[in-house]
């Protein structure tokens, strides 16, 4: 039996609720799949779409006759764990009760704590929300918001992606964890929250959601981190004539190809990065890196890319 945490990429989720919600049934016969092997299982997952659906939506509310007031970020990240934490319960306990399986499932909206002396509240880059004219991002700016000019598309407002150092709810997860539940945690990086006159508070930013699974596969004592994504194993040279796929990454190698930039920012790169920083954490701690269909047959050693 293995202890696993499961990060979850974007294409295991939909871009609006009815697409999720298909979704996810199939995303849930590979999770149960994993849990029919004995493994017990930890979810986090991305929620890109989601919460941008969700700060636009409050966002375009603000700007009507209503005048809803704005909702902070830290808040629309909180509803997104909820609806996306949700549809994987409903989906997961479905599957479970068409094989028979006697599991319990449970969300848990999950804090993050992150340093307020992180260098990236210095140099907020993650866009976030709808297009602003000039006119409207100054307006927005004055009330102590961040824009940047997007392609020539308009103004977006950008947060910080601070690095996690705590989940804030680890001893729940935990517990749930080793009572056998099928725990769902840390959504879309986790509420980031900073330590404040000893009080936490919620923060504008967006944490990357596999370097929160790493911290929390870490935290937790698993045994496995599984990060995955849409392809099924990790590849150097990627797109060219000498394309080559992975099925081991030393730590050595890893560095090495991270130094000669042979992984892309914002897709495989941060995914490297996270896997070695848990198989770093621990003596005998590994890392799996892809596809959910492929995730049991690479628990197995038959494919994907182990890092460690």
């Amino acid at each position: 039996m293995k202890k696993i945490v499961l990060a979850l990429g974007g294409n295991a989720l939909g871009n609006s609720p009815e697409e999720q919600k298909k979704a996810v049934e199939e995303t849930a016969k590979s999770i149960v799949d994993l849990v029919a092997a004995g493994n017990k299982v930890i979810i986090s997952h991305g929620n890109g779409p989601q919460v941008g659906m969700i700060n636009l939506a409050m966002d375009t509310a603000s700007k009507s006759e209503a005048k809803t007031p704005q909702m902070p970020f830290a808040e629309c990240g909180a509803m997104s764990q909820g609806y996306i934490g949700y549809h994987l319960q409903n989906a997961i306990e479905n599957e479970l009760e068409v094989r028979d399986m006697d599991q319990t499932v449970i969300s848990l909206v999950t804090q993050v704590l992150v340093d307020k002396a992180d260098p990236a509240f210095e140099n907020p880059t993650k866009p976030i929300g709808s297009f602003y004219s000039e006119e409207e991002a100054k307006k927005q700016e004055e009330k102590g918001f961040t824009f940047k000019e997007d392609a020539g598309r308009g103004y977006r407002r950008v947060v910080p992606s601070p690095k996690p150092i705590d989940i804030v709810e680890k001893k729940a997860v935990e517990k749930l964890y080793n009572d056998g539940m099928i725990v769902v945690a840390a959504g879309g990086g986790g509420i980031p929250v900073i330590k404040e006159n000893d009080k936490l508070v919620g923060v504008d930013a967006v944490i990357d959601k596999d370097f929160t699974s790493a911290k929390l596969a870490e935290l937790v004592g698993a045994d496995t981190l599984v990060i995955l994504t849409a392809v099924e194993q990790v590849a150097i040279h990627f797109g060219q004539e000498n394309e080559e796929w992975l099925d081991k990454l030393t730590v050595e190698d890893a560095e090495k190809y991270l130094a000669d930039g042979q992984f892309a920012e914002g897709s495989m790169k941060p995914k490297i990065e996270a896997a070695l920083s848990f198989v770093k954490s621990k003596d005998g701690a590994k890392a799996l890196i892809t596809s959910l269909e492929k995730a049991l047959d690479g628990l197995k050693g038959e494919t994907g890319t182990l890092v460690g």
